[in-house]
C-alpha cells in the first residue's frame, strides 16, 4: 500500500497536475471555487512543498499503523520476513505405511503447512517407496511432488493399504461427503445428509475412523443429527413440521445444552455411525445410552461370518459436563456393543436385536486407546486414573490389558491386568512412567506382544518398546542423545520416527532392530534424507549457530516437607549462540509452558526457533509439576502453586546466571495459560527481575476465573490441592474466593513494573479474556507500560496461522524493544 502511494506521488502526471493547476496564485485567481475544493488544494499544496523541503533520504508520508514509530516498523518488517521463513517449515502430523504389490513398502505421510493468506493449514500427503537392500541400508524414494488434499478433514487407508477413506466436513450442517480412493481413482463418493448426523469427529480425541477386516464397513464419530427445534410464525407456536427456509416462520432456540467446552463449542454429542461402503448406507449404532460421548472406535475381531463388534470409549454426561480439551482426568470407559448388520437377517422370534452397550472396564475410572493384539487375544489400553482419581488434569499415565476372546460374550466383570503401573518415584535415570499422548493404530511388532509408543521421559520424547506379558519397558531411541523422537508408523519390524530439538528442524529416522551374540537385541537409527522437512538455507544458517542442552535445577526448597519425588531436580533446557560477543550474554527468554500439568520438550518448536534467532537465548523451565517425573512430582505443586513453580522458574533463572550464560539486567518471560499465570507472577513477587514479559490467554485471577471457566475444577485443585474435591462447588464462598484471589498474579500487580504484552483470544472458554483485561487494565492504572492484542476470532491456543505469525512477530519485537 505504501508503495503505491510512493508511484502516485512521483507520475509524470502528478507532477503535471501539480505544475499546472496547483500553483498558488492560480488559486486565488478562481473565486468560484468552493471553499471545500480551496481547502483540498491547499492541503496538498503544503503536502508539496513539505515534499519539496525535506531531504531525498526523508521518510514518504504514509500512514504507519496504530502503535508503530519508523524504527519499531523497520523492526516489525526485518522480523516478519524470517518469521515467513520459519512460519513455512512444514510440520508432519501422521504417516501409514502401505504394502505394495511388488512387495515392498510405501509410506504415505500426512503434512500440514501454514497458509497465511487463507488463515488455515494447508494439508498435502506426500509419498516415499522404501527400498530396504540389506538391513543397514535403506533408501526412501520420494514422488516428485506432494498430493494436496484441499477440504479433506481426514484421510485413513484401509488396514491392506488398497483403499483410501477420505472425508470432507462441511460447514452450516451441509452434507458431508466420504470418498472411497483405489490406487487410481475415485471408486465411491457418498454424501450423508445432517439429517443423519454432522460433522465426523477429527479433534484427535474423540475421533476414531476404524475399517472392519474385510475392508467393507468404516465405524466412525459424528456429531449426533439437529435437534427439532419449535417453529414461530406470525400467529405463534406452529404445530408440526415448518421448512427451515420458509420466510413466514423461524425456527426457535430451543433449549441449551452443555458441551465439552473448549474447542468444542457449538459441538454436538458425538455418537457412532457405521457405513457400507458399497452401498453408501449409513446406521448409528444402536444400544448406546443417549446420555454416552462416544469415541476413539475400534473393530473388535470376528470370525468369518460371526456377529461383529465394536469397542469404544464412552463418557458419561448425565451430569455437568467439564472441559475436556488437554484434560485426560474426565472419567470414562470401554464398552463393547453390536456394530450394525446391512445384510438381512430373518429375526427369530422372541430375540431383541437391539443389544446395549456392555461397559468392559468397570474397576477402572480411566481407559482410552484401546488397541487389540494382532492375534486378536488382547485388548490393550491406556488410563489416566491417577488424574481422574486425584483431580489433576494430567498425570502419569498406566497401561492394560485385558484377555479377550472371540467366541465369548462381553463381560462387565473383565479381569483387568496392570501391565505398566504409575511410576511414583522414579530412581535417578530409571523408568519414570508413561506419558503418551497418542498410540499408533498398529503399534505392534510381529511378535504380536511387543508395542511402540512415543513417552516423555523428563524434558525428552523417547520411544520404547512395552512387551504386554512381561510388561518390561526399554528405551530404543538413542538414550544419548537430548533430541526428541516420535514414532509415526511402522515397516513390519521397523520404526519410521521423527527427530528433532529446538535449534533442529525435524529429521525422518529409520530403526532396525539387531540381535548380537549375547542374546541382547538393539536398535540401530538410520538418517533418511527428505524433502518435507527442509528449510530456507537463512533459517538453516542461523540455527547452525545455535546451541542447546538440557540442565538439571537442583530443588531449593527441599527443607519442605516434600516427597522424594518432589524433592529430585526437575529441568530446564537452555538454547543459545555458541560464542559469546566480546564476553557479553545474549538476552534471556524464559519459556514456560501451560497445564501445569504438561511438560516443555527438547523438540522443535518453530516460534521458539525463531526467537532464538533473532539473537535470544532460551530458558525452556519443565518446573516441578510438569509431567515426564514421576507421579510424586506431578502431584507436588497442586496446592502451591504460585509459590512452588514460581520459584522454581527464579531458582532456574538464578542457576543460569551464576553459570555466566545470562544478563540479569536483560531477561524477559513468555508462556500461555499456566505459563501466562506463571509469567504474570514472576513480574509481580520479582519486579526488578524482568526487563519485558509476554502473556498470552494468561491466568491472572483465579477468583475471576473460576465462574467463568469450562473446567472450574481446575481453578480449585490447583488452589486447594487434595481438598479440591470436598470444596469444589459452583456457587463459590466468599471464603474461598479469597483464597483463589490470594493465589492469583493479580494479587501482586501493586509491585509490578515490568512492560508487558497481552495477547488474548476473545472466544477462549478456557481462560476468559476478562482475565487478561482485568488485569491489563490494573497495569493501565497503575501507569506500567502495556499492550493489549485481541484476537477475535480465537480460541485459548491462539493457534490460527494469522494469530500465531502475529503474536510471535509481536512478542519478538516487544522483547527487542526491551531487552536489547
Amino acid at each position: 500500500m505504501f508503495e503505491c502511494s510512493f508511484y502516485s506521488f512521483c507520475s509524470p502526471r502528478f507532477n503535471f497536475y501539480v505544475q499546472n493547476e496547483l500553483s498558488y496564485p492560480k488559486i486565488l485567481s478562481k473565486p468560484r471555487r468552493s471553499l471545500r475544493k480551496r481547502r483540498k488544494v491547499l492541503n496538498l499544496v503544503v503536502l508539496i512543498a513539505t515534499l519539496q523541503m525535506e531531504n531525498s533520504g526523508a521518510s514518504l508520508f504514509k500512514d504507519t499503523p496504530v502503535g508503530l514509530n519508523e524504527i519499531s516498523e523497520e523492526e516489525y518488517f526485518s522480523q516478519s520476513t524470517l518469521l515467513k521463513e520459519f512460519t513455512e517449515i512444514p510440520t508432519i502430523e501422521k504417516a501409514w505405511t502401505l504394502k505394495t504389490n511388488c512387495g515392498g513398502s510405501q509410506v504415505m505421510f500426512s503434512i500440514s503447512q501454514p497458509n497465511l493468506l487463507e488463515n488455515k493449514k494447508r494439508r498435502y500427503a506426500s509419498f516415499s517407496h522404501i527400498s530396504k537392500e540389506r538391513d543397514d541400508f535403506v533408501q526412501f524414494h520420494w514422488d516428485a511432488f506432494p498430493i494436496e488434499m484441499g477440504t479433506a478433514s481426514l484421510m485413513v487407508p484401509s488396514p491392506s493399504g488398497s483403499k483410501l477413506l477420505v472425508v470432507r466436513n462441511a460447514e452450516n450442517d451441509s452434507p458431508t461427503c466420504f470418498e472411497i480412493w483405489s490406487s487410481s481413482q475415485v471408486e465411491r463418493e457418498f454424501h450423508v445428509p445432517s439429517s443423519i448426523h454432522g460433522s465426523v469427529y477429527s479433534d484427535g480425541w474423540f475421533e476414531g475412523i476404524s475399517w472392519n477386516s474385510d475392508e467393507t464397513l468404516i465405524a466412525y464419530i459424528a456429531e449426533e443429527p439437529v435437534s427439532a427445534k419449535p417453529t414461530f410464525t406470525y400467529f405463534g407456536y406452529e404445530k408440526g413440521d415448518c421448512p427451515d427456509k420458509d420466510c413466514n416462520s423461524w425456527k426457535g432456540q430451543g433449549d441449551w445444552e452443555e458441551g465439552w467446552g473448549e474447542a468444542y463449542d457449538g459441538k454436538r454429542l458425538p455418537k457412532l455411525f457405521v457405513i457400507n461402503i458399497s452401498s453408501g448406507e449409513v446406521r448409528a449404532v444402536d444400544g448406546i445410552e443417549k446420555s454416552l460421548s462416544v469415541g476413539q472406535v475400534i473393530w473388535a475381531p470376528s470370525s468369518k461370518n460371526s456377529i461383529q463388534n465394536l469397542v469404544f470409549v464412552g463418557w458419561p454426561s448425565e451430569m455437568r459436563k467439564f472441559g475436556i480439551k488437554y484434560c485426560t482426568n474426565r472419567p470414562c470407559s470401554l464398552y463393547v456393543v453390536r456394530a450394525p448388520c446391512f445384510r438381512y437377517e430373518p429375526r427369530q422370534s422372541g430375540t431383541d436385536t437391539k443389544l446395549s452397550a456392555v461397559v468392559l472396564t468397570e474397576s477402572i475410572s480411566s481407559t482410552f486407546f484401546p488397541r487389540f493384539s494382532p492375534d486378536g487375544k488382547f485388548l490393550v489400553f491406556l488410563s489416566s486414573k491417577s488424574a481422574v482419581d486425584s483431580g489433576a488434569h494430567n498425570a502419569t499415565d498406566s497401561l492394560h490389558r485385558i484377555d479377550w476372546s472371540i467366541d465369548t460374550e462381553s463381560r462387565s466383570h473383565n479381569k483387568i491386568v496392570d501391565v505398566v503401573p504409575v511410576v511414583m518415584c522414579a530412581e535417578d535415570g530409571s523408568f519414570p512412567g508413561l506419558y503418551c499422548s497418542n498410540i499408533l493404530s498398529n503399534p505392534w511388532l510381529s511378535d504380536g506382544r511387543t508395542m511402540i509408543l512415543s513417552s516423555a521421559w523428563g524434558s525428552t520424547l523417547f520411544v520404547l518398546t512395552v512387551d504386554i506379558l512381561s510388561g518390561n519397558v526399554s528405551r530404543i531411541s538413542p538414550s544419548t542423545s537430548e533430541f526428541s523422537w516420535d514414532v509415526l508408523t511402522l515397516d513390519g519390524d521397523n520404526i519410521i520416527a521423527v527427530c528433532s530439538s529446538p535449534i533442529n528442524v525435524p529429521e525422518i529416522k529409520y530403526g532396525y532392530l539387531v540381535e548380537n551374540a549375547y542374546d541382547n537385541t538393539k536398535w540401530n537409527w538410520l538418517d533418511i534424507s527428505s524433502p518435507i522437512t527442509k528449510c530456507s538455507e537463512k533459517v538453516r544458517s542461523l540455527l547452525s549457530s545455535k546451541e542447546f542442552c538440557t540442565m538439571p535445577i537442583p530443588v531449593r526448597d527441599a527443607s519442605e516437607n516434600l516427597t522424594k519425588g518432589a524433592s529430585k531436580p526437575y529441568e530446564a533446557i537452555f538454547a543459545s549462540s555458541k560464542s559469546k560477543k566480546h564476553d557479553a550474554c545474549d538476552p534471556l527468554i524464559v519459556v514456560l509452558h501451560g497445564g501445569p500439568q504438561c511438560v516443555s520438550l527438547s523438540s522443535f518448536s518453530k516460534s521458539s526457533a525463531f526467537l532464538c534467532s533473532l539473537g535470544f537465548s532460551l530458558l525452556i523451565v519443565s518446573y516441578r509439576g510438569s509431567l515426564g517425573f514421576g507421579e510424586e512430582a506431578v502431584q507436588s505443586l497442586p496446592g502451591r502453586v504460585g509459590s512452588q513453580d514460581v520459584n522454581d522458574v527464579l531458582a532456574s533463572i538464578d542457576h543460569v546466571i551464576g553459570m555466566g550464560f545470562a544478563d540479569p539486567d536483560k531477561i524477559a518471560a513468555v508462556g500461555i495459560s499456566h505459563g501466562g499465570f506463571l509469567t504474570t507472577h514472576l513480574i509481580g513477587q520479582a519486579p526488578d527481575k524482568f526487563a519485558a514479559a509476554a502473556a498470552r490467554n494468561p491466568v491472572c485471577n483465579l477468583a475471576l476465573m473460576v465462574g467463568t471457566t469450562d473446567i472450574p475444577d481446575w481453578c480449585y485443585f490447583e488452589a486447594f490441592g487434595s481438598e479440591a474435591k470436598s470444596n469444589f462447588t459452583a456457587a463459590t464462598s466468599a471464603e474461598h474466593l479469597a483464597l483463589l484471589y490470594n493465589k492469583s498474579p493479580i494479587s501482586h500487580i501493586s509491585k509490578v513494573k515490568t512492560p508487558t504484552l497481552m495477547l488474548l483470544g476473545a472466544k477462549d472458554l478456557r481462560v476468559p479474556i476478562t482475565d487478561g483485561l482485568q488485569y491489563a487494565r490494573a497495569l493501565k492504572e497503575k501507569g506500567v507500560e502495556v499492550k493489549v492484542m485481541m484476537f477475535p476470532d480465537d480460541i485459548h491456543e491462539l493457534d490460527r496461522p494469522r494469530t500465531d505469525f502475529e503474536s510471535f512477530l509481536n512478542i519478538g519485537v516487544w522483547f527487542k524493544k526491551y531487552c536489547s
